[in-house]
């Protein structure tokens, strides 16, 4: 009885550790680099060249994390949609919804967005000075997060 117990804690433990060893990135050279990314990236940051794209597959999501010169990242979902960008200095007007802008303009006029990112249910911001903001998906004012 003791045995198989052993035996099936082993099993589990195989099992488990085989499907978190699912994950796969692999790095695309310049013609493997998704169109959509491509023409994303030189529409919005037309001065900064793409240095690396890595595409990462775990179990259930495939993802496309971009670097651009300049310490830019971007993230993209399996449908090549951006949905996360990180810079250490002010991002491009033209990736962030003209409300978001605008909020930001009317209430932190000293205070440039440095990185917006995409949930299921919002859109998430931080300014220059580490201040959080959640937007709606369209672009509402919810809260300051902590």
């Amino acid at each position: 009885m003791k045995t198989n117990k052993i035996t099936s804690i082993i099993a589990l433990s195989v099992i488990c550790f085989s499907l978190l060893s699912c994950d796969k990135e692999t790095v695309l050279n310049s013609t493997q680099t998704p169109t959509e990314i491509s023409e994303y990236v030189s529409t919005h940051f037309p001065d900064n060249k793409i240095l690396q794209v890595v595409e990462d597959i775990d179990m259930t999501t495939k993802t496309y994390d971009v670097i651009l010169e300049e310490n830019i990242n971007l993230e993209f979902n399996r449908k090549k949609e951006i949905i996360g960008i990180e810079a250490l200095s002010k991002l491009p007007e033209s990736v962030i919804s003209p409300k978001i802008n605008q909020y930001v303009a009317s209430n932190y006029s000293d205070n440039d967005i440095i990185e917006w990112q995409l949930e299921r249910k919002h859109q998430e911001i931080k300014l220059d000075n580490g201040l959080d903001l959640v937007f709606a998906l369209d672009g509402s004012f919810k809260k300051i997060d902590n």
